[in-house]
């Protein structure tokens, strides 16, 4: 076989001129969605910019450790597939109302203790997965989405608290950004679309250069070399936040799964193997675990990375890893992390906006893949309507118990606990239960 041909093999051994780009283009396609969820956090919880550049730092190494893990398992922790791990969206809007009770430490220990949730689902996934049909996955990825939708409008207008919130050149900026990826997205193809946010930030980035939205100070202090620490920010673990995460751990199992069936149904023309799913899942929690003790948010696979198999039927390992090399690299100059954190608010929320409308979108198929029947429009109507309703109006909680007001004051979580019990208590329809069973069979 030759070379080139090689790169269509799970085990091909390609020469690093084929492999470096195809790896690098892996990374064009998760570089925004792997720091914007720590700049995010970090901005919420008013953290200085070195500590900032410090958790982007963080950020890089660890996903390209973890992808490392998924690529070239260690016993069973690890699928073997050409999976790319990168900071989960899915724990934003839970870190926020984690953090804002309890700082940044608070997030770091209900990650750590949490990712046990899935390491242990991971190794017990097969009697675990009819718990979480469709219908239950899809409440809670479009709770995620609509409760992440404000936080890329409040971006997209310049940031929380900026002198400048709303104002016109905030506003052009951030359409300038939504524009771009609309037409890469819609009217190119290859890199340019794969690529499409990441483009546009850098457009967008330049042009508010000459418009003083960016000031590069923390970038000429920032040093050429550094070494991440652990636990450099402490740790501290409360019961109700860890509960919290532990929820949010069993969604972003599920999300890896279908990330994993989109890679060998694309490259390989069949259904992943219970080794495959088992290992990814555990790796997937073991690498959140492992992000946690290195300052940052949980890990998990990257869809629009499987949607670059599917373009490309690249299934090959080698290739990926090198892309995984490059962001280690990366997250070991602190100059790389500060030029993407003094990146102006309404640039990244052009970006996000699309990004978080997208979940929403991937709840909505979900859930239209399940069906609306009695049933489902019931499970949904009351998961949504008191999940998001409730952590819409905090102040309707203020004289429930202490956990019933955490509970509802988190959309994700209350949503999903709310759908995963209806799930479990509303009767099925016997057709349906015929189908789950001949599934099982």
């Amino acid at each position: 076989m030759s070379k080139n041909a090689s790169i269509y093999e799970l085990d091909g051994k390609p020469k690093l001129s084929s492999a470096i780009p195809l790896g690098l283009q892996h990374v064009l396609a998760m570089f925004t969605g792997n720091i914007a969820p720590i700049i995010i956090i970090a901005n919420v919880l008013n953290l200085p910019e070195e500590q900032k550049v410090f958790m982007i730092q963080c950020t890089m190494i660890v996903a390209g450790l973890v992808t490392f893990l998924q690529l070239y398992p260690i016993s069973r922790i690890g699928a073997r597939l050409p999976l790319v791990m990168g900071t989960s969206f899915a724990f934003v809007p839970t870190a926020i109302a984690v953090g804002q009770s309890y700082g940044l430490a608070g997030i770091l220990g209900a990650s750590l203790v949490g990712s046990f949730t899935e390491i242990i689902m991971g190794f017990f996934l097969k009697p675990l997965r009819k718990f979480f049909p469709p219908i239950v996955t899809g409440v809670v990825l479009l709770a995620i989405g609509l409760s992440l939708l404000p936080v890329g409008i409040n971006y997209f207008a310049g940031g929380v608290g900026a002198a400048d919130y709303g104002s016109i050149q905030n506003l052009l900026l951030g359409f300038l950004v939504l524009g771009i990826i609309i037409l890469l997205q819609r009217f190119t193809n290859g890199i340019f679309n794969v690529a499409a946010i990441l483009i546009a930030l850098v457009i967008g980035y330049l042009v508010a250069i000459p418009m003083g939205k960016v000031s590069f100070d923390s970038v000429a202090q920032a040093g050429w070399i550094n070494v991440p620490r652990p636990l450099n920010f402490g740790i501290e673990f409360h019961l109700d936040a860890i509960l919290k995460f532990a929820a949010v751990y069993i969604v972003v199992a599920l999300e890896t799964l279908g990330n994993i069936s989109g890679i060998t149904l694309s490259g390989a023309d069949r259904e992943p193997t219970d080794r495959e799913m088992s290992g990814a899942v555990i790796a997937d929690g073991v690498g959140s675990l492992f992000a946690s003790i290195f300052n940052v948010l949980p890990n998990t696979a990257y869809g629009q990375n499987a949607g670059i198999v599917a373009m490309t039927k690249v299934m090959n390992r080698f290739c990926v890893a090198t892309g995984a090399v490059f962001l280690i690299l990366a997250g070991l100059i602190p100059k790389i992390g500060a030029i993407c954190a003094v990146m102006p608010a309404s640039v990244l929320g052009g970006a996000v906006t699309v990004v978080f409308s997208m979940i929403t979108i991937s709840g909505i198929k979900m859930i239209s893949k399940a069906g609306l029947d009695s049933r489902n429009t019931t499970i949904l109507a009351i998961a949504l309507g008191l999940g998001i309703g409730f952590s819409t109006v905090p102040e309707a909680t203020k004289h429930m118990p202490a956990v019933m007001k955490h509970f509802f004051n988190d959309s994700v979580v209350s949503a999903g606990i709310l759908a995963l019990v209806l799930n479990i208590v509303f009767p099925k329809d016997k057709n349906e239960e015929s189908k789950e069973d001949e599934k099982a069979a």
